[in-house]
């Protein structure tokens, strides 16, 4: 008889566990739009990068650059790559050039948030100046709300909720 309570008070548990483990495996999903510069030359290679609060970089969020082969310009996030081999090709899209601009959905985790951590734009052009931070934004609330300018080929980045959340 002690046996059916036992596994009523199980139930009853894992009725209450189970929402909040899929909660944690939930993101916001943001678009990020990347307005570049009007720079002269070949088309940008940008990655988008989570860095956790002691400056390490945490995860890739998107690379605007298919190619490989360049990766390696991309000095600090390929150095970093190395260590942790990461698959990229799902988070890839095309370069940009100087002047166009790059409309991309980021998956954030809400835990981040508010939280320490940043997000940060590393760019390169073939033959020209490598930026490790053209722009890195801290990821908290009134960030993700405002425009954010950048330092060398990207004029600005604008974040907004995407309609998917």
């Amino acid at each position: 008889m002690s046996f059916l309570p036992k596994i009523g008070l199980l139930a009853l548990v894992l009725a209450f566990v189970q929402p909040t483990a899929s909660q944690a495996q939930q993101t916001a999903k943001y678009k990020c739009m990347i307005q570049m510069t009007n720079y002269m030359g070949e088309e940008a290679y940008v990655v988008v990068s989570l860095i956790n609060p002691k400056g390490a970089y945490e995860k890739t969020l998107y690379v605007l650059g298919s190619n490989k082969k360049w990766y390696p310009d991309l000095k600090e996030w390929h150095k970093a790559l190395a260590k942790k081999s990461p698959a990229v090709s799902a988070i890839t899209g095309a370069s940009v050039g100087g002047g166009d601009r790059a409309v991309n959905v980021l998956d954030l985790d809400p835990a981040t948030i508010d939280k320490g951590y940043k997000i940060r734009f590393e760019s390169a052009v073939e033959d020209n100046k490598y930026y490790v931070k053209d722009l890195e934004v801290p990821l908290t609330t009134e960030a993700l709300a405002a425009k954010n300018e950048g330092t060398g080929y990207i004029r600005y980045v604008r974040f907004s909720p995407s309609a998917a959340n």
